[in-house]
């Protein structure tokens, strides 16, 4: 079992299927969050959250550039295909957050497959904005241990509609950056061969 602590402890059981969240440094303002994540249920505070940052017209929203969130789409896919650092499920580029499934490696954690996706996509996107020496990341990242396969699907469900929930697309194959883009299909529970699933 894997565990980190940073405002609260993580702990993930082998072989877990993670949902996680990321978002822009500065997306939302420090009274927002605090006000969005004040609720008991942490579950409802983190759809709070993501509301807020879907509605945001303030702040960054560096992942609307083609560029940038194509750079960040294209190294989501190699961290599968390329280095297997993981098993991705699903994933949606907003324009100031990054939602992805994926279940690690069993030879890596989370921490630090956060840290390759952020530090590589951070330096190249602020080379493509002509921005140095900024952070581009918020530090933290909100992630969830999935337990089931029904919360799985849900959850895939929930990534990949994202853009359509926020207004931006009309169907969600229509948004480019996205697993359900371009004929590009989500893994269901269906290909998923763990019995406890």
């Amino acid at each position: 079992m894997d565990q980190h602590k940073r405002n609260l402890p993580h702990y993930y059981p082998s072989e877990a299927i993670l949902f996680v969240t990321w978002r822009l440094f500065g997306s939302l303002p420090i009274g927002m969050m605090a006000a969005a994540t004040t609720r008991p249920d942490a579950g409802r505070a983190f759809l709070e959250s993501d509301r807020l940052l879907d509605r945001s017209t303030n702040g960054p929203l560096w992942l609307r550039h083609p560029a940038v969130a194509s750079l960040v789409a294209a190294t989501l896919q190699r961290g599968e295909i390329q280095y297997s650092l993981y098993r991705l499920y699903a994933w949606v580029i907003m324009p100031n957050h990054v939602h992805a499934v994926l279940q690690p490696d069993r030879f890596r954690n989370l921490p630090q497959i956060m840290r390759w996706v952020k530090g590589s996509t951070a330096r190249a996107s602020n080379l493509v904005l002509g921005r140095t020496g900024k952070p581009f990341w918020q530090y933290e990242s909100h992630d969830h241990c999935v337990r089931n396969a029904d919360e799985l699907n849900r959850i895939i469900h929930y990534v990949e509609r994202n853009p359509v929930l926020a207004g931006l697309a009309q169907a969600i194959e229509d948004w480019p950056w996205s697993s359900a883009s371009a004929g590009q299909k989500a893994c269901s529970t269906t290909d998923h061969n763990d019995p406890n699933m």
